[in-house]
């Protein structure tokens, strides 16, 4: 005599089903967050004195495009090539050029006073602003692009490392391109005739 086996085997494979369908509901939108790529804003609010002794912020520059450098005047080879390269490519721009403010930002404080930086840009573009500050307030703008710097020794005479990428900036503050050391004119005044278009 044969045993009834009990009907609960086909109902108990549903409800697993169900509830791994229910599972997986719950964990793919987690999933596709951790697989979202992070985007991390560059620039933001600053606080620094120009090279004619006057306190500017990001708001200053509100409806300008801006080609950003963080550097400083003692750097005896990379700064000055990438100033004369920004000052190279809005020139390059004609007209357009007009709408976009070179700005360089020293990372050195301590020695780039204003009137440093003010004879400093001098022997670069006429429209150049350059900024100082404390080295709290310079510290601040470069955590806000994302720029790294620090005293490569302890001499009188120190070098300071620095990152070295021009940051092209809309008219509203947001970050449209960067620039790697070495990138040459016709390509930074290219892109950003692109953007200006």
């Amino acid at each position: 005599m044969s045993k009834v086996q009990p009907n609960y085997v086909l109902p108990l494979v549903f409800l697993v089903a169900i509830l791994l369908g229910f599972a997986l509901l719950l964990i793919m939108p987690a999933s596709k967050k951790e697989n979202k790529e992070e985007i991390i804003p560059i620039g933001g609010p600053f606080e620094l004195i120009d090279n004619n002794g006057v306190r500017r912020t990001e708001a200053d520059f509100k409806g300008q495009y801006l080609l950003v450098y963080f550097g400083y005047t003692s750097c005896p080879d990379v700064c000055p090539i990438a100033l004369q390269t920004m000052s190279e490519a809005v020139e390059r721009l004609g007209e357009k050029g007009k709408l976009v403010t070179p700005i360089f930002i020293t990372v050195d404080p301590e020695r780039d006073t204003v009137e440093q930086i003010d004879l400093y840009i001098s022997d670069f573009h006429p429209r150049f602003v350059g900024l100082t500050g404390t080295p709290k307030q310079t510290a601040a703008a470069a955590k806000a692009y994302r720029v790294y710097y620090a005293k490569a020794n302890e001499d009188k005479d120190y070098l300071t490392d620095h990152t070295s990428i021009l940051f092209f900036m809309g008219p509203d503050g947001r970050f449209l391109n960067h620039f790697r050391h070495g990138e040459t004119v016709e390509k930074i005044s290219q892109e950003m005739s692109r953007h200006l278009n």
